[in-house]
C-alpha cells in the first residue's frame, strides 16, 4: 500500500475514534469516565467492522473481540478458552451414558483431567437422570447446569456445553457475549443507510458488498432524492462497469468531483486491470475535490480468500456495507411471489391451472435457494439459481398453458427441472432432487385439492395477487427442515458443522507467538514438539511389498487391492515421516525454517491435517488428533488382512484409500468363478442383522462389510427397511452388510431407494457407489430427505 492510503487510512481511523470519544457519556469521575471512552470507542469500532461483515462471519468477529477483552483484563482462563476452541477430545472412548456420544464423553472425560473439572465425568454418570434431562432439553444454554456445576464460571460452562450440545453453541457464544460486553454486541439490527451516510466524505467512499437479490442502491437513490441529487438533476452519475465504461468511470469521477455531484460505480469486481487506476483517481480526489463530492462503489465478495481482486486502498478508505437477503421459507417464498403481479396472475386463458403451478414454482424457488444452507445434505454443490430461473419457467409455463388442451405435466417438469434450474446442476444426486421435488408438486393431484407441499401446508386454491400473500402469512408453517422435506436432525448437524466452524477460524486468529496470556498455555513450540515427538514414535516402518509379494501364490482381485493400499498408505506414511522430521531439524536450529515448515508447524498446532498430508491421503473432516488415531487403525488393519492375505470376515470399507476398487474385486472374483462378463453385472447390498463381531468367517462369494452410517434417515434391522430417524441420532451405525455380485438383469429394483455412499459428510466428489436399500415408503421421500450412507462422520 502506498503512503498516502496510509495517511488516508489513519485520518478515516481517526475519525471513528473521534466520534466515539465525543459519544462517549460525561463524568467528573476520572475512572467512570475512563471507563466510558473504552466502552464508547470499543462499541464504534465493532459497529464500523460488523456493518461490512456478512451475517455468517459476524459472531466470529464478535466472539473474537470478546475473547481478546477478556484474557487482556485477566478474567478468563487460557487454558479453559484453549479448550473450548481446540475441543482435543480423548479418543478410543466408550460413552457410559446413552445421552451422550463417544465424541461428546471424549470430552468430557479430556475436561476431568482438569483441575476446576475434576469429577464431571463421575457427576455425570452418577446423576445420569438430571443430565439427561439438562442434555436434552430443547434450549440447555437458557437452563441451569445440574449440581454444582451451575456454580462454574460462564467460561467453563461455555467448555461444557461444547461437549454435551455443539449443536447449541453458536446461541450458547451468543449469550456469553451478552452476559460479558452487554446486549448491544448481540442485537442484530442493522445501521440505517442515513446514519452510515454521515460518516461518508471525499475521501470516504462508502462501499456496498453485494449479495444475490439485493439491490442497496436503491437507498443511496432513496438519500439522494432528499438531497436533491437526482439522474434528472445530472448531479448523480450511474456508471455500470464491465462493458468498457471505464473511461466514462473516469470523466464521471472528474467531473463529480469538481463540482460536488454523486456518482454510483456498480460492479467494480468486473474490470481488475482498471482498479488500480481506480485507487489513484479516488486518491488524487481525496485532498482538493468539492466537500459534497461523494462516491459509492458495488462489488461482489470474492469467491475464495485468495481470488481478492478489490485494492486494498480502496477498502481501508471505505465505509464499507454488507446488505443480505432474508433468509427462511416464509421471507423467501414471499420474495419469489413479488416478482409477480395481479396482472401476471390474469394473464393467462387457463387461470385455475397457472396460478396453482406458479405458487408451486415459487414454492419451489424458495425451496432450492434455501435448502443450501444445510450444506451437503442440502446440495452437494453449491448453485446459482436466481429470480431469473423463476421468471423465465413462469413465461415458459404461460406458453405451454395457452398452446395445449391438457396441462403437459412432464414437458413442463422436464423444462423446469432439467433446463432453466437443472442448466446450473452439475451433479448427478442433485439432479435426481431437483427432479423429485417437481415431481411431487407439479403432478395432475395438485388441482384437486389434494397437493401438499410440506407437512401443514397445501397448495392454495385460486386466490388474487394479495390473496396469496396474505395465505403465506396465516397458513406457512413455522421454519423448520420439514418444509423442504428434511428430518429435523439436519437442523442439528448444519448448526454443529457451523459452531466447529466458528470455533476453528477463532482459534487460527489466536496469537501464535507465544502462551495464549496467564494460565499456563504451553508455548506453540512446546506443543508442536510434543506431537510431532508422539507421531514420529507411533508410526511403524513401511510396509515391505517386496517380501509381501513373495508370500503370495495367486494374485486374486483381493490381493492386488490389499498391494495397492499398502502403496498408498507407504506414500503417505513416509511423507507424514520426512515432513516431520525436517520440521524437528528446524525447531532445533539445524535447519532453516521454511514457509512448508512453518505451515505444517500451524497445522500442528491448530490440530489440523497439513496440507502436504491431505495431498497424499483419503478424503476426511476429522482434526488431526481424530485424524491420527484413524491412520494408526487403517494401518493395524492392512496388517491383518497382509499376515495371510485371506479376507477378513468383516472389511472395514472406510480403511481404504479407494472403497470403489475393493468393491469392484468383488464383481471381479464372482465374474472369474461363474464366467460371467463383467460388464453385465452388478453388486446385490443386503443389510444383515448382526455386528461385526458376530461373524467368524467371510462368506462363499463377495463379502461382508461394516462402518457405514445412515445420514438423514436410520436403518430399521428387524423390519429390514429404511425409517424415520430418532431426534438427535444425526449418523446410526448400519449392521453388517453382504455384497455380493449377481447378473445386473437379476437385480430386483422394486420397492428399493438408490442410496449413495460417500466418503465423508461433504458428500459431492467423495461418492463411492450406490447401494439398493428397502423401503416401504415411496422413495422420493428418502431422496428430498437427502438420506445418504457415509463411511466417515
Amino acid at each position: 500500500m502506498n503512503p498516502g492510503s496510509k495517511i488516508l487510512l489513519g485520518h478515516f481511523c481517526m475519525i471513528v475514534f473521534q466520534k466515539a470519544m465525543e459519544r462517549a457519556s460525561p463524568d467528573e469521575n476520572l475512572k467512570v469516565r475512563v471507563l466510558n471512552l473504552i466502552d464508547s470507542i470499543t462499541f464504534s469500532v465493532f459497529q464500523y467492522t460488523t456493518r461490512g461483515l456478512f451475517e455468517c462471519d459476524k459472531l466470529t468477529y464478535t466472539a473474537q473481540v470478546t475473547f481478546q477483552i477478556l484474557l487482556m483484563g485477566k478474567e478468563i482462563n487460557a487454558l479453559e478458552l484453549d479448550f473450548l476452541l481446540r475441543y482435543p477430545a480423548q479418543t478410543r472412548v466408550t460413552s457410559p451414558v446413552e445421552f451422550l456420544s463417544n465424541y461428546s464423553w471424549g470430552g468430557i472425560k479430556a475436561l476431568s483431567s482438569m483441575e476446576e473439572f475434576r469429577n464431571l465425568d463421575r457427576d455425570i454418570e452418577g446423576s445420569a437422570k438430571r443430565w439427561k434431562k439438562f442434555v436434552e432439553s430443547e434450549c440447555p444454554e437458557k437452563e441451569k447446569f445440574p449440581q454444582e456445576w451451575k456454580n462454574k464460571s460462564a467460561l467453563q460452562r461455555l467448555c461444557i456445553m461444547r461437549a454435551i450440545r455443539p449443536d447449541r453453541m453458536t446461541y450458547a457464544v451468543r449469550d456469553f457475549v451478552e452476559e460479558k460486553l452487554g446486549s448491544k454486541y448481540v442485537v442484530g439490527r442493522p445501521l440505517d443507510f442515513a446514519t452510515s451516510f454521515e460518516e461518508s466524505g471525499p475521501a470516504t467512499p462508502m462501499f456496498f458488498i453485494l449479495s444475490p437479490g439485493v439491490d442497496p442502491l436503491k437507498d443511496v437513490e432513496k438519500q439522494g432524492k432528499k438531497l436533491g441529487y437526482t439522474f434528472n438533476n445530472r448531479n448523480f452519475h450511474n456508471v455500470s462497469l464491465g462493458q468498457g465504461q471505464e473511461v466514462v468511470a473516469e470523466q464521471a469521477l472528474d467531473l463529480a468531483a469538481k463540482e460536488g455531484h454523486w456518482v454510483i460505480l456498480q460492479n467494480i469486481h468486473l474490470v481488475a486491470k482498471w482498479l488500480s487506476s481506480l485507487e489513484k483517481k479516488l486518491e488524487q480526489h481525496s485532498e482538493s475535490s468539492h466537500q459534497d463530492f461523494r462516491v459509492f462503489i458495488s462489488a461482489e465478495p470474492a469467491p475464495s480468500p485468495d481470488s481478492h481482486i478489490i485494492p486494498q486502498g480502496i477498502l481501508e478508505n471505505s465505509i464499507k456495507i454488507t446488505n443480505e437477503a432474508p433468509t427462511g421459507m416464509h421471507a423467501n417464498l414471499h420474495k419469489a411471489l413479488d416478482n409477480f403481479t395481479q396482472d401476471t396472475l390474469e394473464m393467462c386463458t387457463r387461470e385455475n391451472e397457472f396460478k396453482s403451478i406458479l405458487f408451486v414454482l415459487c414454492y419451489f424457488h424458495a425451496v432450492v435457494a434455501e435448502r443450501r444452507k444445510f450444506g451437503p445434505q442440502g446440495w452437494n454443490r453449491s448453485y446459482p439459481f436466481n429470480t431469473g430461473d423463476l421468471t423465465i419457467s413462469v413465461n415458459v409455463l404461460y406458453n405451454y398453458l395457452e398452446a395445449s388442451s391438457k396441462v403437459p405435466y412432464d414437458d413442463l417438469r422436464y423444462l423446469f427441472g432439467e433446463i432453466m434450474y437443472g442448466g446450473h446442476i452439475t451433479d448427478d444426486w442433485d439432479r435426481r432432487l431437483c427432479k423429485t421435488y417437481l415431481e411431487e408438486f407439479i403432478k395432475p393431484e395438485m388441482l384437486e385439492g389434494e397437493l401438499f407441499l410440506a407437512p401443514g401446508f397445501p397448495l392454495p386454491g385460486s386466490m388474487d395477487y394479495n390473496g396469496y400473500h396474505q395465505y403465506i402469512d396465516d397458513s406457512l408453517p413455522p421454519e423448520s427442515p420439514y418444509l423442504y422435506g428434511l428430518h429435523p436432525n439436519a437442523e442439528i448437524g448444519f448448526l454443529t458443522q457451523t459452531s466447529e466452524k466458528l470455533f476453528r477460524i477463532v482459534l487460527e486468529m489466536q496469537p501464535r507467538d507465544s502462551s495464549m496470556g496467564e494460565g499456563g498455555v504451553v508455548t506453540k513450540e512446546e506443543t508442536v514438539k510434543a506431537l510431532l515427538d508422539e507421531m514420529l514414535e507411533k508410526l511403524i516402518d513401511e510396509f515391505n511389498i517386496a517380501e509381501l509379494m513373495a508370500k503370495v501364490e495367486e494374485r486374486t482381485p483381493y490381493v492386488v487391492v490389499a498391494f495397492q493400499e499398502c502403496e498408498r498408505m507407504n506414500i503417505l506414511t513416509s511423507e507424514i515421516k520426512r515432513s516431520l522430521k525436517e520440521l524437528d531439524l528446524g525447531l532445533k536450529g539445524e535447519l532453516t525454517m521454511t514457509s512448508d515448515m512453518e505451515n505444517l508447524q500451524n497445522a500442528l498446532f491448530l490440530d489440523t491435517v497439513p496440507e502436504s498430508w491431505i495431498k497424499k491421503a483419503y478424503p476426511s473432516t476429522a482434526s488431526l488428533g481424530m485424524w491420527f488415531a484413524d491412520l494408526l487403525t487403517r494401518i493395524k488393519e492392512l496388517e491383518t488382512w497382509t499376515g495371510d492375505f485371506s479376507l477378513p470376515s468383516a472389511v472395514w470399507l472406510a480403511g481404504f484409500f479407494n472403497p470403489q476398487s475393493f468393491l469392484t474385486a468383488i464383481m471381479q472374483s464372482t465374474a472369474r468363478k461363474n464366467e460371467w462378463p463383467l460388464d453385465k453385472m452388478t453388486l446385490q447390498c443386503d443389510v444383515t442383522k448382526k455386528n461385526r463381531e458376530d461373524f467368524a468367517s467371510p462368506p462363499r462369494e463377495g463379502a461382508y462389510v461394516y462402518g457405514l452410517f445412515m445420514e438423514g434417515a436410520r436403518w430399521d434391522a428387524q423390519a429390514g427397511i429404511i425409517t424415520d430417524a430418532r431426534l438427535k441420532e444425526l449418523t446410526p451405525a448400519m449392521p453388517v452388510i453382504f455384497i455380493k455380485a449377481i447378473p445386473a438383469d437379476k437385480q430386483d429394483t422394486r420397492s428399493v431407494y438408490p442410496c449413495p455412499v460417500y466418503k465423508t459428510r461433504q458428500r459431492g466428489p467423495t461418492y463411492v457407489w450406490t447401494f439398493n436399500l428397502k423401503t416401504r415408503e415411496n422413495p422420493s421421500k428418502w431422496v428430498l430427505a437427502g438420506v445418504a450412507l457415509l463411511l466417515q462422520i
